[in-house]
Formats: structure tokens, C-alpha cells, sequence
């Protein structure tokens, strides 16, 4: 692919993140052309239906996450770094306003497999050093980690401050039995 259309392809992605965002993922594809400086053409040459620009966008988004547990990991405690994924684990699921459900319409299966398993990978890696650390109990699982997450963004929809702070008050529940109050406050903390 030339690097020109390359350049249109991830700006087309990248505002149509944004439109599904604000809008979710009946969001106007002229709309999105527009506001990424192509022609409708342009769009419709890279993604043919609605279905392959959102199923491109939600590619992006999850690999997007998975490259943050890995900064995470490089960066933080183990603890910290999986608290911070969790939040961003929300702020994806909060961002693709009904793209889950139009890609359950008529999106390749594999596609849904394949997203959940590098989501659930990431999110095990981070988990097994947090609990390597002592800062998880041993019977939490990234799939509950996950849904948790989830729930608390579909709950707080449009409420990013109230999401954060039921996310908070939700991971206080994963510490080990007794940590000390400057573990807990530590781990909850903002990186």
C-alpha cells in the first residue's frame, strides 16, 4: 500500500473512532469521510461496507489496549499497572457505544475470538504479576477483571468521573485479605 493511502486508512480509522465515540456505530459515514479530509471514494475503497470500517476500528481499539498493558507492565508495579489497564479497559468498552453489538450482526466470528483472546492474554499477564506481587487475591480471574470493567462502563455510559469511581471502589474487593492502607491507597492511585 502506497504511503499515501496508508496515511487516508489510519486517519479514516482514527475519526471514525472518534464518530462511533460521540455518535456510536451508526455514525454517518459521509460524516466520517469529511472530517477525515477524504472523499467518500477514498472510504468506500478502504472499507467497502460499514461492517469492515467498524470491524477496523474495533481491531485498532484492541490492539491499542493490548500495547498499553505491555507499556504498563514496562512502567508501573505490577498493581498499579493492572489498575491502570483496568481503567482503560473501561474507557475502551465506554468508546464503542454499540460497536460490540453491530459487529455481532454480521462480523466473521473469528474476529470476536480473536480480540478476546489478545484482550485476555494482556490482561493475564498483568494479573499473574500483580498476584506474584501479593496485591491480588489468588481466586480473582482476568475474565472476571473484564466483565467487571465492562459492567461498570455499560452502567456509568456518558459518566467517565462516576465510572472511574465505581471501577475504584470495585478493585478495592481484589487486594489480598489484609493489606496495609498505604498498599491500598498506592495501588489505587492514578498513574
Amino acid at each position: 500500500m502506497r504511503a499515501d493511502a496508508r496515511r487516508n486508512r489510519e486517519r479514516i480509522v482514527e475519526v471514525a473512532g472518534v464518530a462511533i465515540a460521540e455518535q456510536g456505530a451508526d455514525a454517518s459515514l459521509e460524516e466520517i469521510a469529511r472530517r477525515a479530509e477524504v472523499g467518500s471514494a477514498t472510504l468506500h475503497r478502504h472499507f467497502p461496507t460499514r461492517q469492515a470500517l467498524l470491524e477496523a476500528v474495533f481491531t485498532d481499539r484492541v490492539e491499542a489496549l493490548c500495547e498499553r498493558a505491555r507499556a504498563l507492565a514496562a512502567d508501573l508495579a505490577p498493581g498499579p499497572a493492572l489498575v491502570a489497564w483496568l481503567r482503560a479497559v473501561g474507557g475502551h468498552a465506554a468508546a464503542n457505544r454499540g460497536l460490540a453489538a453491530s459487529l455481532l450482526r454480521g462480523a466473521d466470528p473469528s474476529l470476536g475470538r480473536t480480540c478476546h483472546a489478545m484482550i485476555t492474554a494482556a490482561g493475564d499477564g498483568l494479573l499473574a504479576a500483580a498476584r506474584r506481587a501479593g496485591e491480588v487475591r489468588a481466586d480473582v480471574a482476568v475474565v472476571d477483571l473484564l466483565k467487571l470493567a465492562n459492567a461498570v462502563a455499560l452502567a456509568a455510559e456518558g459518566e467517565p468521573a462516576e465510572a472511574d469511581r465505581l471501577l475504584t471502589l470495585a478493585l478495592t474487593g481484589i487486594h489480598p485479605e489484609s493489606p496495609t492502607s498505604s498498599t491500598r491507597e498506592s495501588y489505587l492511585q492514578h498513574p
